[in-house]
């Protein structure tokens, strides 16, 4: 049994339903996998003795799920009255049309394909909603529309797929891209930094205690990554199928296909700067 303490971010057991701050309740959907670890966390978000919400990612297009969330909401005595989205990934956003027909809320993302309703979603917006206070922090990488949501009052950050609750994320290319993926990792760190942020609240995976423990996870590993894509292309090794086979031979061959996206993102990246050989 591991301790958890001593794991990156100090992950707070499974994902589980219930609430994880002052202000957060999670959702959790029911669409476990290798990708979406224990299923997508749906966040319903309220300022204590307020009667509205907010909710972040309603997840998949799943009728049960959808109504539970708003079941949640109900059973605390709120109304949802605004849906945002940290990214456009179907685990994440598919279920956002049906649920602003459940709801009647319009939903905000940075993407205008995803949003309903004449408002965006963008860097240093703030949402306001019944006292509640979100502040926008675009954090593109993973995908090129990813933002992440922080959440002072709580001292906490919604990372979407930034930052999951339990091992690393892919960076999708050719959507995601490395340079700006790394970028991301150090706003965040800045956050937990400058503005006291020490909870993670991400869209997959366990509730993190250390926000900047996390991120400088992230960053380490991300670099090691890098290394090792680096020395594979120096050895010959210049195709993506190539690097996957020789960097990542211990990884689950079922992952194979999403740590390919990653690497094709490093290789870019690399060329970019005219690391690998010709």
């Amino acid at each position: 049994m591991s301790d958890a303490a001593a794991l990156p971010g100090q992950p707070r057991g499974l994902a589980v339903s219930g609430p994880a701050t002052a202000r957060a309740v999670n959702v959790l959907a029911p669409n476990p996998s290798a990708m979406t670890l224990d299923g997508t966390n749906t966040w319903l978000l309220s300022e204590p003795g307020s009667d509205l919400a907010v909710v972040v990612d309603p997840g998949p297009l799943d009728e049960g799920h959808l109504r539970r969330v708003v079941a949640t909401a109900e059973e605390a005595g709120k109304r949802i009255a605004l849906t945002l989205l940290t990214h456009g990934h179907p685990d994440h956003a598919e279920g956002a049309g049906r649920f602003a027909e459940l709801t009647g809320t319009a939903v905000r993302a940075l993407d205008p394909a995803l949003r309903l309703g004449d408002e965006g979603l963008g860097e240093g917006d703030v949402v306001a909603v019944g006292g509640l206070e979100l502040r926008v922090v675009a954090t593109p990488g993973h995908t090129s529309d990813s933002l992440s949501f922080h959440l002072p009052a709580d001292r906490a950050v919604l990372t979407g797929d930034t930052v999951l609750g339990r091992g690393t994320t892919i960076v999708a290319h050719p959507d995601g891209r490395l340079g700006a993926y790394l970028d991301s990792l150090r706003r965040l760190r800045s956050l937990t930094v400058d503005d006291g942020v020490h909870t993670v609240l991400p869209g997959h995976g366990p509730v993190l205690e250390d926000a900047r423990g996390a991120l400088e996870f992230y960053l380490a590993h991300r670099a090691a990554r890098l290394a090792q894509v680096e020395a594979a292309a120096a050895d010959g090794h210049l195709t993506a199928p190539e690097v996957v086979a020789h960097v990542y031979a211990d990884v689950d061959r079922s992952l194979w296909p999403a740590a390919e996206l990653s690497v094709r993102a490093q290789l870019e990246y690399l060329r970019e700067r005219g690391l690998p050989p010709a």
